[in-house]
């Protein structure tokens, strides 16, 4: 049988281009995942190992799916895939390889929680403002140093990332960065950027290692390339340099996470870095009507920075794109919620064909008052996850410190919970003799005499019989189950037992979900699969699993991504969500609600026409998600920033093609990022109440008409001012330029970055 046969004409022609160098840009809704699906399958039907297969996706979801397709076409043979995310796979080729860095085998994965308390730890040792290094912002930074690949070392011999520091008064950055760095490393711990960033380093500095992993994936596929980032790449390039059969799949119009570090010139620039590059384009849309795809194509086409390409549909034409005027954003949610039971009972619908998006997280609130007024159910997507629960990550935290006994952070979360008598001064004392001798907190617990604390002889007893307990069950993992190990820690931490004897109502349920988390872990545990091992020859081979130990559990559950952490996907409810968490998603009925200017486009985007064009593709992610009506809204007030103020309808809406939407509105045209009038600055914003500020401009109303800055105020501004935006906050002139009478001005904001604000137009405050 041919595989192929059931592949439209393009998706056949993508999936049988077996070697070399191949791109596949895959418009919304033109079925890419399965093009991919069957070009792997047709991969091993004409007899390519599935050993040498290698298939990096973003959600262990979207693995998993492909996987069971491609077992369905070509048996079972396809479990010995490659297949995961780009952390899973480079996890468990660290694992193998993790002495040649410096960790053993069993290290620990940090995740996000994980991570702000070590910064936590360090901000509060050091006696840092945690206002001014926050867990967010920190982490946020060393996150985009490891994505480009800069070490701490790196970072501290950068004179510009110390000068950007300095500017935004935060010079210890690069100080936090190594002590984080060197804490990890104490831990025997990786963060999730370590992932890649230490696979890179394996493969730049062990050349036989790049070798043998350039003969073990001699086919390389990377799905949804234009969300990849600089390590990414570079791994991906590297480890494709010598068959060069690596097949990439995404679409530039559905770029929408360069805040993540995500890079768009990969997926622009891939023909550069392999000229026989063969091109295939997946231009019908299998998923929407020929309205919502037409609008879609209207929108995007005013990006320059784009692949050209022209998405189609053989479905029927739809409906129009509706357009709802509201009041204020209690109005705009009551529109949404009658529309949505009138839709449901007029067209015999359920409460899931229906999703609400939104470009911020802060919108769901009006929206959720107003569909529980309606007595409308609904779930906000990406909530706080099963696996985010504080009783869920206690026992977790148990089970990370039973694989790897030099985990501090784990340690630090449980050795007093339940309470032991080891109060938070001791523990400060131990922490920061760790911090002082450059060790992980479980080697001075177990060397207390050595350190000399001070630690009475009853604490250090209990101190003691927690370590046994620990260890014990650290003794077994090898030979032991995953359920049965995480059966007995439960019961020997004294978690449920505490739950028990404390009489707040919500403990039954915190109890139930320590259970079902032993449920899943013994399911787990009785799957058949089969696993990867490495033989004596240092080839792969299959052996049927039969003992499923814990850290194997734990390396799957700590690389979730967001998108598979999702819970109650199949109850019948409204699905409410930032536009950002629904791509890969699709409803028969979308409302983008807040389609105002200032909101969508964001205002902190409108600086530059890169930042401005990633909007738009998040706009056209949010059209694409519909099947069959799109619906959108704006209020023509809406409370922000302690006051309401009036709202434009965003301009995404006037670039839709009014042949496709019922009520089309005009209005004049937007000037050019970078040089807007000072109603988009001010209106509705008064400025935050702060010392010491001397405005520099002739009134400071906030609805009224904005008046420019004379020549005379400009004048004052000078490169190494310190001035105040009544929305970015605070921030320093790193630079002045442009024509004399409309001088424009660099800004470093605090909390903003960088920005470009016309002086003449900015409503800019000195502050002494």
């Amino acid at each position: 049988m041919d595989i192929l046969s059931q592949l439209n004409d393009a998706q056949r022609d993508a999936a049988a281009c077996t070697e070399g160098p191949v791109m596949i840009i895959a418009g919304a809704g033109s079925g890419k995942t399965r093009t991919l699906t069957y070009r792997i399958a047709h991969l091993i039907s004409q007899g390519v190992d599935p050993f040498h297969i290698l298939a990096l996706t973003f959600t262990n979801k979207a693995a998993n799916e492909m996987k069971e397709r491609i077992m369905k076409l070509v048996g079972s043979e396809a479990r010995n895939l490659w297949m995961g995310t780009f952390h899973s796979v480079f996890a468990r080729v660290l694992r193998t390889e993790a002495t040649r860095l410096g960790y053993t085998s069993s290290f620990t994965i940090y995740d996000t929680d994980d991570t702000k308390s070590l910064v936590k730890h360090i901000v509060k040792e050091r006696n840092l403002d945690p206002k001014v290094y926050s867990p967010s912002t920190v982490t946020s930074r060393i996150s985009m140093a490891k994505s480009s690949l800069i070490s701490p070392d790196d970072y501290a011999n950068n004179p510009e990332l110390q000068q950007t520091d300095q500017t935004a008064r935060k010079p210890m950055m690069g100080e936090i960065y190594r002590l984080y760095n060197q804490r990890l490393r104490n831990a025997n711990a990786m963060d999730f950027d370590d992932l890649l960033f230490n696979m890179n380093v394996l493969l730049r500095d062990f050349p036989e290692v790049l070798l043998k992993y350039q003969e073990r994936f001699r086919y390389i596929l990377v799905d949804e390339y234009q969300d990849t980032n600089y390590a990414q790449y570079l791994i991906v390039k590297k480890l494709a340099a010598r068959y060069q059969n690596i097949c990439v799949v995404g679409d530039d119009a559905q770029s929408i996470y360069a805040f993540r570090g995500a890079n768009i010139q990969n997926i622009f620039n891939f023909k550069r870095d392999y000229p026989k590059l063969n091109l295939f384009k997946l231009e019908q849309n299998y998923r929407s009507t020929q309205v919502i795809v037409n609008a879609a194509n209207s929108v995007i086409a005013n990006n320059k920075e784009q692949i050209q390409k022209e998405i189609w549909t053989d479905n029927d034409e739809g409906n129009k794109i509706r357009l709802l005027r509201a009041a204020d954003e209690r109005d705009e949610g009551n529109q949404v919620a009658a529309s949505i039971r009138n839709a449901r009972l007029d067209c015999n619908l359920n409460y899931s064909d229906f999703a609400i998006l939104y470009r911020t997280n802060i919108q769901s609130r009006a929206i959720e008052e107003a569909l529980r007024r309606a007595a409308v159910p609904y779930r906000v997507y990406q909530g706080l996850s099963f696996y985010g629960r504080k009783e869920v990550k206690d026992v977790l935290a148990y089970l990370r410190l039973v694989i790897n006994n030099h985990d501090d952070e784990a340690l630090l979360r449980i050795i007093n919970n339940p309470s032991r008598g080891i109060g938070q001064t001791t523990m400060d004392r131990i922490r920061l003799a760790a911090a002082e001798n450059e060790v992980s907190v479980c080697t001075v617990l177990e060397n207390l005499d050595s350190f000399n604390l001070g630690i009475n002889g009853g604490i250090a007893a209990r101190i003691n019989q927690f370590l046994l307990m620990i260890k014990r069950f650290s003794a077994e993992v090898a030979t032991t189950d995953a359920y049965t190990i995480a059966d007995q820690v439960v019961k020997s931490s004294g978690l449920i037992r505490a739950l028990q004897e404390d009489d707040d109502p919500e403990n039954a349920n915190r109890i139930e979900n320590i259970e079902e988390l032993l449920n899943g872990i013994k399911e787990f545990c009785e799957k058949e699969d089969e696993q990867f091992v490495e033989d004596e020859n240092d080839q792969l081979a299959t052996t049927s699993s039969q003992l499923k130990t814990l850290d194997q559990f734990l390396q799957q559950v700590l690389l979730l991504t967001s998108e598979d952490k999702g819970e109650d996907k199949d109850a019948d409810k409204v699905s409410l969500m930032t536009i950002h968490s629904a791509k890969g998603l699709e409803f028969p009925h979308v409302y983008v609600v807040g389609m105002e200017e200032n909101l969508f486009p964001s205002l902190l985007s409108l600086s530059s026409r890169q930042e401005l064009e990633e909007e738009r593709r998040l706009f056209y992610v949010a059209v694409t998600r519909a099947e069959q009506q799109l619906t959108l809204s704006y209020a023509a007030t809406r409370y922000q920033y302690g006051s309401n103020s009036t709202q434009e309808m965003s301009r995404f809406v006037e670039e839709i093609d009014e042949r496709y939407i019922q009520q089309p509105r005009k209005r004049s045209a937007f000037p050019p990022p970078g040089e807007l009038p000072s109603a988009f600055f001010t209106a509705g914003r008064p400025a935050p109440a702060r010392r010491n500020l001397r405005p520099l401009t002739p009134t400071n109303k906030v609805n009224g008409p904005s008046q420019p800055n004379s020549r005379e105020t400009m004048s004052q501004f000078r490169v190494g001012c310190k001035v105040s935006h009544k929305l970015f906050g605070i921030g320093r002139i790193t630079a002045i330029d442009g024509p004399a009478d409309a001088p424009q001005a660099v800004i470093f904001f605090d909390q903003a970055g960088e920005k470009r604000l016309v002086l003449k137009f900015a409503k800019l405050t000195l502050v002494e």
